[in-house]
């Protein structure tokens, strides 16, 4: 192909200046075989400052053009649906041990993942303190002015707006005796009363006869509490709390048990009864069997012996079966 028709397929692949400068590069090998060596040097350099000029310009997309004007369409991207899980939030994590506080519950709780509530209640923000970002406070729960406090009112205010709080709820006890109310303009008071009582020797004959004042003691009697004696109340919380783990921690032994225990059922009684008749129908047929060879003393063949022993074997097998059948409550295994 030739370096013009190159030209016009490399900007498909590489940018105009590239595809220019391997169109000269094509001219120049082209051009190689016909002009002398300084002829190809100089050219070379003016190729190169050429294509050097050429990649000094701005590209395309920054030269001005009238497809620039008309802004282009912006295609967003519509949000995904939130995810929500189909587990509860509120059912306690498998394997977790948070919900352990205490020594005496097991180091792991819900184990095999099928718990609907927790092994304790969950005490809030016990260990780790509350949510990140619990503590702070909403923009709009500023401190205003005067909430903490108020402005005292001044008198005016008070005789304006609540005149009832200005009234005073006890008054003074009147020096004057009941009745006899506030004397008169016009009345005189009794003057010139004199007592002949000697108050010196009064005071002293009065401290003399006194008892003397008992001092209270100040120490405190702790035999005399109100709960002397007694376990303390927060002790009865603790051997509950102690009693709920070990019914917990019994109640999860009992449900190992139950599910390694082979299942059992008991027996119908018409089966029963019907089993041991058919027991003791089999035992009568081996002893009839066995009665046939015990006058035989000596037993000079093999088959005799075997025989013998055979029917001693069944016959206490029988026996043993029937004895276990003659009680009234039996149990049988089914997964035998």
């Amino acid at each position: 192909s030739s370096p013009v028709s190159v030209y016009f397929h490399l900007p498909h692949v590489l940018p105009p200046t590239h595809c220019l400068r391997v169109l000269f590069y094509s001219l120049f090998f082209q051009i190689s075989f016909f002009h002398p060596p300084p002829v190809l040097i100089h050219l070379f350099i003016q190729v190169e400052q050429a294509v050097g000029m050429a990649m000094s310009l701005p590209p395309y997309s920054q030269m001005e053009s009238i497809y620039n004007i008309v802004p282009q369409k912006v295609v967003s991207e519509p949000r995904p649906p939130m995810f929500r899980s189909k587990i509860p939030g509120k059912l306690p994590p498998t394997a977790s041990t948070f919900n352990s506080p205490n020594s005496t519950q097991p180091a792991v709780s819900n184990v095999a993942g099928d718990a609907t509530n927790m092994a304790n209640k969950s005490r809030s923000h016990a260990e780790f303190g509350k949510p990140l970002g619990s503590y702070k406070r909403e923009p709009i729960d500023f401190t205003r002015k005067f909430s903490r406090s108020s402005s005292v009112p001044t008198l005016l205010e008070v005789k304006r707006t609540n005149p009832d709080i200005l009234k005073p709820t006890k008054l003074k006890e009147s020096r004057f005796p009941p009745g006899s109310g506030v004397p008169k303009r016009g009345e005189t008071p009794i003057m010139n009363l004199v007592t002949s009582k000697n108050f010196v020797v009064a005071n002293a004959v009065e401290t003399i006869l006194a008892q003397p004042k008992r001092i209270p003691s100040t120490t405190k009697d702790y035999l005399k509490k109100e709960d002397y004696g007694k376990v303390p109340q927060y002790l009865h919380q603790v051997k509950q709390d102690i009693q709920s783990e070990l019914d917990y921690i019994k109640g999860l032994h009992d449900q190992d048990s139950q599910a390694r225990a082979p299942p059992v059922q008991p027996i119908n009684e018409e089966e029963r009864l019907k089993i041991l008749e058919g027991l003791k129908a089999q035992w009568e047929a081996v002893n009839t069997q066995y009665q046939g060879l015990t006058h035989i003393t000596i037993l000079e063949s093999e088959g005799l012996r075997y025989r013998k022993e055979k029917y001693e074997a069944e016959l206490s097998l029988l026996e043993r079966d029937i004895e276990r059948l003659s009680k009234n409550h039996i149990m049988v295994d089914l997964s035998c």
